[in-house]
């Protein structure tokens, strides 16, 4: 197997299977022409979103309700799909909703519509209430504490979240098509295709609540992805490829990704089994954001104040490797996690979860904040950019430090026991040997504890891939229990 740039190009078929997504980094679409905003690009200025949100909060105040929050949302999507050079599906769409949580003391309701008209938003304030009269109160019910929320007095800088791309229908297809060739052209024996799809999304935001804090703007999120199949019938094989980016200008070319795909798929011809054994597992990039997803999945309140977890108690103890640092930075410029405040309102900041393997912190929200006596972490909504610091092996190294194990580049199933930490899914990849690439692998289970796991992590890459509201490199994990014949 060849490694790094060489996968991208050269034109030779079947020989490459790296983390050749680094690469893919260097061709970048900026072809694409930078974009002005036309006053029509959202049915309404964020103005008048705020507007919707004041008259709400003022009608819930007068109708009774002690708290309000409310927020108030419109996008548009685009999408566009080719498969064998044929336009398979175009898809438009439009929405909008308001969502409003009232309090009546610590009884909680939440009523939703997409009727922006006066008359609607006085029946869904009205509708809330109504259900808040037969819920049974909550004594941690309510909004945070008012010296949390965010304040423009902070200083809400430009985040850089928002790029619109006035990308045609016909514009879609063409780079769906340049995509899919591009894959088709790579071999011969790229028999099939799942298609190339040309997505854009963008909308607009704002979040109130009756303690003054106002906040909201608007994002985009656009991607590009091609899915291929090789061979014939018994012997065939799929993979694929995306890039996203919230500027279209920093997706990877249609070109790159297709051609990617394309040898992502060839790589896994002649897969085999292999006999069940106990070896290292390294985990390519894109999964190993799902294993820190795990992470964060256990470290959440909900999970932790539900007794659910197997990281309850676990602050201020050792729960990774020492090699492993994770940080939250909700400021990153274009970010896909990015933000000011969390779906609370609350302020978020920087931090340190883990530091040498030590737990600094949970993923809480408001709620779950008071479910545990603690204070919120600014997570209602989720993680904010959760990066995990690089390690010094690039992505061949780890394979050389791994010398013999399995490579896993694709999980099934969601065999995870989040009570006791076990861990079996189903998988496949490539068998090492000696630190090179032998063989594609198929039809196997990998099995084992997630403490073990997270404890046992040997290296990590610093082939990082952002994925979502991840930022992280290649894991290795010293050993797993691979089931195979």
């Amino acid at each position: 197997m060849s490694g790094g740039r060489q996968c991208l190009s050269g034109r030779a078929a079947g020989n490459c299977y790296d983390s050749g997504f680094q690469c893919l980094h260097s061709h970048p679409m900026s072809s694409t022409p930078a974009s002005t905003v036309p006053e029509s690009r959202f049915s309404h200025p964020l103005e008048v979103l705020q507007q919707f949100a004041q008259d709400v909060l003022k009608h819930a105040k007068k109708s009774g309700a002690s708290d309000c929050e409310v927020d108030v949302s419109e996008g548009f999507g685009q999408s566009v799909t080719v498969r064998c050079d044929d336009v398979e599906t175009i898809e438009y769409s439009r929405d909008k909703g308001i969502g409003v949580t009232v309090y009546l003391g610590q009884q909680k309701a939440y009523a939703s519509t997409s009727d922006f008209s006066p008359a609607a938003l006085r029946e869904t304030v009205a509708a809330a209430l109504n259900i808040a009269r037969f819920t049974a109160p909550d004594p941690c019910a309510g909004l945070p504490e008012t010296a949390l929320l965010a304040t423009r007095k902070q200083g809400f800088a430009d985040l850089d979240l928002y790029h619109p791309w006035l990308l045609s229908v016909d514009g879609a297809i063409d780079l769906a098509r340049r995509c899919e060739q591009s894959a088709f052209a790579v071999s011969p024996q790229v028999s099939n295709s799942e298609g190339a799809t040309v997505g854009i999304q963008e909308g607009q935001f704002i979040s109130a609540n009756s303690l003054g804090f106002m906040g909201g703007y608007p994002t985009s999120r656009h991607y590009l992805s091609c899915s291929v199949i090789v061979g014939k019938e018994e012997n065939m094989q799929r993979d694929d490829w995306y890039s996203t980016a919230r500027d279209a200008r920093n997706i990877a070319s249609p070109e790159a990704i297709g051609d990617y795909a394309a040898r992502r798929a060839l790589s896994r011809q002649g897969a085999r089994k292999i006999k069940t054994c106990n070896v290292p597992v390294l985990f390519e990039a894109p999964l190993a954001s799902s294993l820190i997803g795990s992470f964060v999945h256990a470290a959440s309140g909900g999970s932790l104040y539900r007794n659910t977890s197997f990281l309850v108690d676990s602050l201020g103890k050792r729960v990774f490797s020492k090699k492993v640092q994770i940080s939250e930075r909700p400021h990153l410029r274009g970010g896909f996690a990015s933000g000011f405040f969390d779906s609370d309102g609350v302020a978020t900041q920087d931090r340190e979860v883990v530091v040498d393997g030590v737990l600094q912190g949970y993923f809480l929200n408001a709620y779950t904040a008071r479910k545990l006596g603690m204070q919120t972490t600014a997570n209602a909504g989720g993680c904010h950019n959760l990066i995990v610091h690089p390690g010094k092996h690039d992505f061949q190294a780890l394979l050389k430090k791994m010398g013999r194990g399995l490579l896993v580049t694709e999980l099934l199933g969601q065999g995870i026991n989040y009570v006791n930490g076990d861990y079996s899914r189903g998988a496949a990849g490539y068998w090492v040997e000696h630190g090179e690439i032998v063989h594609a692998v198929e039809e196997i289970t990998i099995a084992g504890n997630l403490s073990d796991m997270f404890r046992n992590i040997a290296a990590v890459g610093n082939d990082v891939l952002v994925r979502g509201s991840k930022q992280v490199g290649s894991i290795l994990v010293e050993k797993m229990k691979v089931a195979g014949s």
